[in-house]
């Protein structure tokens, strides 16, 4: 079960149904698992909804692009929010220009804090 938190876009809980639905003991380690168990868990990861997996516990419900439930893992969920954060780029919101411009985009404070290396090595250079 933990084995699988290692892949981007698998959480404990997720890990917990996929190795129940697969009938897999959840206390073997991964280099345990047969050819056919690791099959098993590859097609309930790959499609969660066809195991009956409840569609609240998959990470990308009603996508904005297609209004699909799916659960996303590995490369797919970097690429994704790559294309969300282009998308809201294009369409100006205000997330997306402060992802253009570098800055902090869930309201934090940038005062003091989140300078980044380049202002503080600035800071350092002049004597601060």
């Amino acid at each position: 079960m933990y084995a699988l938190t290692a892949i981007p876009g698998m959480g404990r809980r997720i890990s917990n149904i996929v190795c129940k639905k697969a009938e897999v003991d959840m206390r073997k380690r991964a280099g345990d698992l047969s050819a056919d168990e690791i099959e098993r868990i590859v097609s309930i990861v790959s499609n969660p909804q066809k195991f009956k997996v409840p569609s609240w516990m998959v990470n990308r419900r009603r996508d904005k692009v297609d209004g699909k439930t799916s659960h996303l893992s590995s490369v797919q969920i970097a690429q994704k929010l790559r294309e969300d954060i282009e998308a809201l780029k294009k369409v100006r919101a205000h997330r997306g220009l402060r992802h253009y411009w570098g800055l902090k985009v869930r309201g934090q404070h940038t005062g003091t804090t989140g300078r980044g290396r380049a202002a503080m090595m600035a800071a350092a250079a002049s004597g601060k």
